[in-house]
């Protein structure tokens, strides 16, 4: 079985910002654990337009969030089970193609609540390209001004003053910044999230009951 790792701007001009976000995509995912909607970013079209064509195919019908882990994100999208198995009972379901990268960053960054897509590990796929059907949403952890500034010096990176605001308040995984692709946000529902987030696992990050998308559709604009 393939396991897919996971290995700021001032706002000039709000009138045109909202006109924007009023043309951005949003998405409902029922689950069996509650309700999350999520909204695509128009800046990444070919991962918006993808996940579009395969809610309205209904391919995330039945489909289980088959990796979870505490303090780091939940996973969806590589797997089928019937409604009340347990992870031995997955069956692998992998669409055949990638999707192009497309990382704007450090506008968009991992902190909690984004919608990402996950991919192979970059010894195999150095084009980050991503996965067509599996994505994750960021849980994460909270990080303290001396986590991040040890993070900055040991990476050679600098985060802008919103990244650091949000791994402080909002939690989120900085490791995973400019190396996925992020295609969206949680816009409600990250309490469910959460919950998802809490439920037991394997050791594969399995979880013990099945945690399922009953289906997915597409919210008139």
């Amino acid at each position: 079985m393939k396991r897919l790792l996971l290995l700021s701007c001032i706002v000039l001009f709000p009138v045109f910002l909202s006109a924007e976000n009023d043309n951005e995509t949003k998405v409902l995912i029922v689950t069996n654990m509650g309700k999350i909607t999520v909204k695509l970013y128009n800046e990444t079209p070919l991962h918006r337009d993808n996940f579009i064509k395969l809610v309205q195919e209904n391919k995330y019908d039945s489909v289980m969030f088959h990796r979870v882990i505490k303090l780091f994100m939940i996973q969806a999208g590589e797997k089928y089970a019937p409604e009340d198995s347990v992870a031995a009972g997955f069956a692998d379901k992998d669409l055949d193609y990638k999707i192009p990268a497309e990382i704007v960053y450090p506008k968009y960054f991992h902190k909690k609540g984004q919608l990402c897509a996950a991919r192979t590990e970059d010894n195999v796929n150095p084009e980050r390209a991503s996965s067509a059907n599996q994505f994750y949403i960021v849980t994460g952890k909270h990080y303290t001004n001396h986590e991040l500034d040890k993070m900055e010096a040991e990476k050679n990176i600098k985060l802008t003053p919103e990244q650091r605001e949000a791994y402080k308040t909002e939690g989120g995984t900085p490791h995973l910044d400019g190396r996925y692709t992020i295609f969206g946000e949680v816009v409600k529902g990250i309490k469910v999230v959460s919950k998802i987030e809490l439920v037991s696992t394997d050791t594969n990050d399995h979880p013990l009951k099945s945690v399922r998308i009953k289906t997915m559709k597409i919210l008139k604009k």
